[in-house]
């Protein structure tokens, strides 16, 4: 489904500045009514084999925002927060949406990890926030130079897994448009 609905060839700016000859928008799979009951089963059925036992799984708004609510879904029990790109100036004015009980356990989620940024940040905000971090994981690693190394660094010494790489959804992509 990613490589059919989600991976496009072409010349793509990508939101780190730097370009590519390929794009992944996981949004059109994770928002699929099908896609997102496979996201919340593949992340749930990897978390299981793992022997994480996270109180909930969260990420940076907005690509995370699908996958934590899949996996919530799917696991009945597990559930989900959302972390802002920076604390709101109204209301409670956190950082931390949904969820939030100092001390959890929780599992980190990106949809994409390309340098990392992303996951890396929300790996800060949640630390901040007083979570523990037992794993992090993105639906597709682009496995550029930098993005492993910085989300391993920041999620240490919690692993950090990728259910698949860019160049598994490249091929299937290419095996099926021919």
């Amino acid at each position: 489904m990613l490589a059919k609905k989600s991976f496009r060839l072409g010349e793509f700016q990508l939101s780190s500045g730097s370009t590519s000859d390929y794009y992944i928008d996981c949004r059109t799979t994770t928002l699929d009514a099908r896609g997102a009951q496979l996201t919340g089963e593949v992340f749930l059925e990897e978390i299981r084999e793992l022997g994480w036992e996270p109180e909930a799984i969260g990420g940076l708004t907005m690509g995370a925002d699908p996958i934590v609510v899949a996996v919530a879904v799917a696991s009945g029990k597990i559930h989900g927060f959302l972390v802002r790109k920076a604390e709101k100036q109204h209301g409670t004015g956190q950082r931390i949406e949904g969820f939030y009980e100092k001390g959890a356990a929780v599992v980190i989620v990106d949809d994409v990890c390309t340098t990392g940024s992303s996951t890396v940040q929300a790996i800060e905000a949640a630390r901040d926030f007083g979570f523990e971090i037992v794993g992090a994981m993105c639906l597709v690693e682009r496995q550029e130079a930098h993005g492993r190394p910085n989300v391993e660094k920041a999620a240490a010494p919690a692993p950090f897994i990728a259910i698949f790489t860019a160049n598994e959804v490249r091929k299937q992509h290419l095996e099926i448009s021919g």
